[in-house]
């Protein structure tokens, strides 16, 4: 053990760390890796990420993960809590020549215990759809990189389809695909189909259905990342250029934009409700911003260096009442979860909903976010009330922070309750309310309207949430009524695509895009341990255990508190040297 007050103390590798719900332990016996166990030499390579996902097999053991490191691919079954990891026996594994993988993303809809769809994005700017079970490469996209030549930063599956999934390029540019169609043999010619600030949305021109259906040209710089709200209907993006912008992904409207304090933004997630997004980047900062209000509400500052990952964690984000719980969704909501297979009609999901419903009983929530960064850190943040709804305005350059008189965000959930200042503080745990897996949440009918749309035309593309569900159209109202208008007059020339001005940050600080340090609240986080020798860039929050990796290659699983004595292996707690603080 490390001396109180040593040198050696800073950088000592933590093994275990504990918050108010308990004792988190690192599991050496379920670290997955290379098989030979070597670190691998991160030098000049990707970064190395992971994918899970759940085959729903009758066995009770039917999640799976992939990885690449440096030119490998590797797809495992993933033991978790409950037994060693067995590295003699990858499912599948593959190398690859003059490009490596950079990230990838399996369809959980159509993910069976005899067959998965696994897209995979690469440095050259190809993306290959392979199964893993099957031994198959079924497709390669933009194989004669006639699309994209730069690299691919992010690759998802469009949520709730079979069929289609979206592409980010260290270009700057997004696209639609649909493993459908063909890439066509000659480059795309585009034609315009939406251009707003800093935005513009193209369509492929050709006298058959071709890939890609869309183009997507966002901001200054590469694409960082993106990310889908839980219920599909908007797309966050992060860019090199500092911005965080939202857009209604089938309308192709922006809803808001965000600016780093300085700096390219690195990675975005939203909260399960969808009411909050957090990004992290170049500013060493995490930073918390309201879907509803589309303004900063907090800032989170314990990393040494640039924040690689944020991630919500589902099953620690817990809701405090008095009254016993109902369910406050309508049908169509309840017919949801239990379509997910997991019937918990009092999951984080609907707590929230019900904490913002028109009953307006006393309750008290609490965000539960992680962040991990380059500086081998991870961070552990806990968002509550009254960071949320402050009572007092900060300063006055913010002389409107209620969000009783917001609208509603598309989730269904309703920001309309008062709370006491006696719910500031945070809440004890309640049973495991948990949520469904946050990629596989909200699989609607969106599949088939979209594919339908684009294979009829993609004119019809922007017109799409009219065909797709019952909206409740108050997007426009609340764009009307908030407060801080997200895109105010006086920035509306500042980004311009057209005339392709730089935004001068100098401009931005201190409006509501980047509010001034002083002007929020800055979050201290609950834990920050040194976890790994090299940047980490993996953060995933699953029911009974946190994952993260790092640049060597490693994959981590720490065992949430209570959930660590069931692994079979024996001496899984007897680590060396590990401390606690």
């Amino acid at each position: 053990m490390a001396t109180e007050g040593g040198g050696k103390e800073m950088n000592e590798i933590k093994t275990q760390f504990t918050t108010r719900e308990g004792l988190y332990k690192l599991l050496p016996h379920s670290e997955y890796s290379r098989p030979n166990r070597v670190p691998f030499n991160s030098q000049g390579s990707n970064p190395v990420r992971v994918s899970f996902v759940n085959l729903n097999d009758q066995s009770g053991n039917g999640d799976r993960l992939c990885f690449n490191v440096g030119r490998e691919l590797y797809f495992y079954i993933y033991k978790g809590v409950r037994k060693a990891a067995d590295l003699s026996k990858p499912i599948d594994k593959r190398i690859y020549k003059g490009t490596q993988p950079t990230c990838h993303d399996f369809n959980h809809l159509t993910a069976t215990a005899e067959s998965v769809s696994l897209l995979v994005g690469f440095s050259a700017g190809q993306v290959q759809l392979i199964d893993p079970i099957k031994k198959e490469t079924s497709k390669l996209f933009n194989e004669e990189r006639l699309i994209d030549k730069s690299r691919v930063t992010c690759v998802k599956w469009v949520p709730g389809s079979e069929s289609l999934f979206l592409v980010a390029h260290s270009s700057g540019n997004m696209y639609l695909y649909n493993v459908e169609h063909t890439c066509g043999t000659t480059a795309p010619h585009y034609q315009l189909l939406k251009q707003g600030e800093s935005f513009a949305v193209h369509t492929c021109k050709s006298k058959s259905t071709r890939n890609p259906l869309l183009k997507w040209t966002v901001g200054e710089g590469a694409l960082n990342e993106f990310a889908f709200s839980p219920d599909g209907k908007f797309l966050a993006c992060v860019s090199q250029d500092g911005f965080l912008r939202v857009f209604n992904f089938d309308s192709v409207e922006l809803h808001g934009t965000m600016k780093s304090y300085f700096g390219g933004l690195l990675c975005v997630c939203w909260s399960p409700d969808g009411k909050y997004i957090v990004t992290g980047g170049e500013d060493d900062l995490v930073t918390v911003w309201s879907f509803v209000d589309c303004r900063v509400i907090a800032r989170g500052h314990g990393h040494k260096s640039w924040v690689s990952v944020v991630a919500f964690d589902p099953y620690t984000t817990s809701v405090e009442e008095g009254d016993p719980m109902e369910f406050s969704g309508s049908d169509e909501d309840f017919q949801d979860l239990l379509h997910f297979g997991r019937d918990r009609a009092n999951s984080t999901q609907s707590r929230l909903s019900k904490r913002n419903s028109t009953d307006s009983r006393p309750v008290s929530v609490t965000y539960r976010f992680g962040s991990v960064g380059q500086d081998t850190q991870l961070c552990l943040w806990d968002l509550t009330e009254d960071i949320l709804f402050p009572h007092q305005p900060l300063s006055r350059a913010r002389t409107h922070t209620n969000v009783m008189n917001a609208t509603s965000p598309p989730a269904g959930s309703n920001g309309n309750s008062v709370t006491t200042p006696g719910n500031s503080v945070p809440p004890p745990l309640p049973r495991s309310n948990s949520l469904p897996h946050s990629a596989v949440s909200n699989a609607g009918s969106k599949s088939s309207v979209m594919d339908g749309a684009i294979a009829s035309g993609v004119s019809k593309f922007a017109t799409l949430s009219l065909h797709d569900r019952k909206e409740r159209h108050h997007e426009k109202d609340h764009k009307r009524n908030h407060s801080m208008g997200h895109i105010s007059s006086k920035s509306s020339d500042k980004l311009n695509l057209v005339t392709k001005t730089k935004t001068d940050p100098a401009k931005t600080l201190g409006t509501p895009l980047c509010p001034r340090m002083e002007d929020v609240p800055l979050l201290e986080p609950l834990i920050c341990k040194k976890i790994a020798h090299e940047r980490l860039t993996v953060l995933i929050f699953l029911e009974d255990c946190i994952v993260t990796a790092c640049q060597e290659g490693f994959i981590c699983t720490w065992g949430r508190p209570g959930k660590v004595g069931s692994l079979s292996s024996p001496g899984q707690a007897s680590s060396p040297g590990g401390t606690v603080v």
